[in-house]
């Protein structure tokens, strides 16, 4: 087999959960589209209307989008996307590039095929988080009787169907680790991109902190809130969710929540934090690159993807406990290491992110995908 074989000349698809929403998977997944511009995109759902940058791309969407309200709660869904995953025809393709952190890393492929699953996280709510999702959402306290078994046979299925993935790449060590545990493969690190050219640092003040996602449990902003409404210090939240009403009764007169908005608002958000709080436990976590590419520093929780980002007294630093003190103390020492020279210099903490460029990522990948080729098509 010729060393030097590439990629062109190959049919690729690509494979996802669900594009209901533009938020870090479906950034990954955009920077695939620009990698294989011309390989079609299966998955169960998608919402034009808010994932606008695939207008242009050939996405084939599942009979799921025939069920009333199904792009607004496909997370309700999620056990009929197993059966939806195996029916998907590619069998015309050598190479299937699936980016799952649900059920998509499940299409079954031909012997001949290369499938090479980029892993943003196993199933939470199936293995590790899924106590904590069954406690934090009223609907799971509800159902609680009929979602149990709907869970372990989920939990079983994922395990099959993480055999069918000949090679995967995974966002962070982090997730390494977990795929290793709960599917006993090995894995490559790619991290994911961050748009270089668009996060920048800017000229202003900089007079607030800023705390954003999705405003759900395991977001942990009633931590922030808590934090902040004791310390009397000016946050901003950004973001929707179920937890909106509950925290906007407990946020005080310091705390604005400022809800949705567009990449360039959220952009001049970034500009003038102080820093990003980031209390998750997060597999890897995209929005501290775009604040630290924007020059705000990052005060993390200190677990998970943002081990692998945060560079401790440069570009932020960590709290161990996901308590209200912990992070009331990391706030104060990130004050008075401000007080110093130079200390959280806004240039500094964006070059800290220099090598998570999106080039970078394709770069990656490809190569990546063209050695498992390699060997893939050396074994068939």
């Amino acid at each position: 087999m010729n060393e030097d074989l590439k990629l062109d000349g190959l049919k690729v698809a690509i494979v996802c959960d669900w594009l209901t929403d533009y938020a870090g998977a479906e950034r990954v997944i955009y920077e695939m589209h620009q990698l294989f511009p011309n390989a079609p995109i299966f998955t169960t759902l998608y919402d034009r209307r808010k994932c606008k940058v695939f207008k242009d791309a050939d996405v084939c969407e599942s009979a799921l989008r025939f069920i009333p309200f199904a792009r607004k709660v496909h997370r309700l869904i999620f056990p009929l996307m197993p059966g939806v995953f195996e029916r998907m025809d590619l069998s015309e393709y050598d190479v299937v590039l699936s980016s799952a952190h649900s059920a998509a890393k499940g299409v079954i492929t031909k012997p001949e095929t290369l499938h090479v699953s980029y892993c943003h996280s196993p199933m939470r709510y199936v293995w590790d988080r899924s106590h904590s999702y069954q406690k934090g959402f009223r609907l799971f306290a509800l159902l609680s009787v009929l979602t149990r078994p709907i869970l372990h046979k989920v939990r079983m299925w994922d395990r099959l169907a993480a055999e069918r993935v000949d090679r995967f790449v995974v966002n962070s060590a982090y997730i390494g680790r977990r795929v290793r545990k709960y599917y006993g493969r090995e894995s490559e690190v790619i991290h994911p991109p961050v748009d270089l050219s668009f996060f920048r640092p800017g000229d202003g003040e900089r007079d607030y902190y800023l705390a954003v996602g999705r405003l759900i449990p395991y977001k942990r902003f009633d931590l922030v809130v808590e934090a902040f409404n004791k310390m009397g210090k000016p946050l901003k939240i950004v973001g929707v969710g179920p937890d909106a009403a509950k925290l906007k009764l407990k946020g005080g007169k310091n705390v604005e929540f400022v809800g949705k908005v567009t990449d360039d608002e959220l952009h001049e958000l970034y500009q003038g934090a102080k820093a990003l709080i980031f209390p998750q436990l997060e597999d890897f976590g995209i929005v501290p690159l775009e604040a630290m590419a924007s020059g705000a520093p990052v005060i993390a929780y200190g677990a998970g993807g943002a081990l692998e980002t945060v560079k401790d007294g440069v570009s932020g630093l960590f709290f161990k406990e996901q308590t209200v003190d912990a992070l009331v103390d990391a706030v104060e020492r990130f004050e008075a290491m401000a007080k110093k020279d130079e200390a959280w210099d806004s240039k500094n903490v964006a070059d800290s992110v220099s090598d998570f460029a999106s080039a970078r990522f394709k770069s990656e990948l490809r190569h990546f995908i063209e050695a498992a080729w390699r060997e893939h098509a050396n074994m068939a």
